[in-house]
């Protein structure tokens, strides 16, 4: 397999296409939960996708920030997946879930308390252990400022990367967002990313909130990706070097064909600046 440039976020209608491509570079990533079945089409097209390209499990029901550890059962099932397909990476997100016993649709958001970061950091832990390897841990997109905070966000990623050997996924997307709905800077932001600990990079769409009065982002994944996450992806890589990008898209999907143009945008940014941070 060729190194990873630029991905996109598999979709089942897009096998055919996807299984004929030949661009340098090219990965696949799919939400992991999909995938834990025992047999049947979905997997099956899985894996002849990995036998052409690298794949990254990227994991959407860990709840890596509850207070309860993740489930054996869903730690076994996810071993057995990347058993399997043998993944480039796997990931899950900052945030959590689970409480009580339901398990919510969104990644709800906790305050970064020394408590919170080992609660993470055993959770992570958890997940390393039962797959015997890391895991990257990708940045949430925020839409209210809870108080109580002991840590600045990239603080707390670089803390728990530190305590538990984890990879941080950055979602260039996700803070564009945040940055928009809690009154920081993004530019900021991206400054802080301690860049050694960067092993991913997700860039997707978003939208604005109609029934906020265009003062809320939605992190919707549903349309193309904006100017100004371009230029904030551009701006963290000039600084710490290419790193594997995935294109986003999980709703209102395109032809595979669209997908691939801004694929290849990303691939042709991380082209020019690879020689440089050889």
């Amino acid at each position: 397999m060729t190194m990873m440039t630029a991905g996109l976020g598999f979709k089942l209608e897009h096998l055919d296409d996807a299984l004929t491509a030949r661009s340098p570079g090219l990965w696949f990533e799919v939400h992991a939960e999909n995938y834990m079945v025992e047999g049947g089409p979905r997997l099956a097209a899985l894996s002849a996708l990995a036998d052409r390209f690298p794949i990254s499990l990227h994991g959407v029901g860990l709840s890596l920030a509850s207070v309860a550890p993740p489930p054996a059962d869903h730690l076994r099932r996810l071993r057995i997946l990347a058993e399997r397909v043998r993944p480039a990476a796997i990931s899950d997100h900052l945030a959590w879930q689970k409480w009580g016993g339901v398990h919510y649709s969104d990644f709800l958001p906790f305050p970064r308390t020394r408590e919170a970061l080992d609660i993470v950091a055993g959770n992570v832990a958890r997940v390393q252990d039962a797959l015997t390897r890391a895991i990257m841990v990708e940045n949430p997109s925020l839409y209210i400022d809870l108080p109580g905070h002991e840590f600045d966000e990239a603080t707390f990623l670089a803390e728990l990367t530190r305590r538990t050997g984890c990879g941080l996924l950055v979602d260039i997307n996700n803070i564009f967002v945040s940055a928009f709905n809690l009154h920081f800077s993004a530019e900021a932001r991206i400054d802080a990313i301690v860049g050694e600990i960067v092993g991913e990079i997700h860039l997707a769409g978003h939208r604005a909130d109609p029934g906020a009065a265009g003062e809320l982002l939605i992190d919707s994944h549903d349309a193309p990706i904006a100017d100004p996450v371009w230029r904030l992806y551009e701006r963290l890589i000039d600084r710490i070097g290419p790193r594997p990008t995935l294109i986003e898209r999980d709703d209102e999907i395109p032809p595979f064909a669209d997908l691939m143009r801004e694929r290849d945008m990303a691939h042709h940014l991380i082209a020019r600046r690879a020689p440089a941070h050889a």
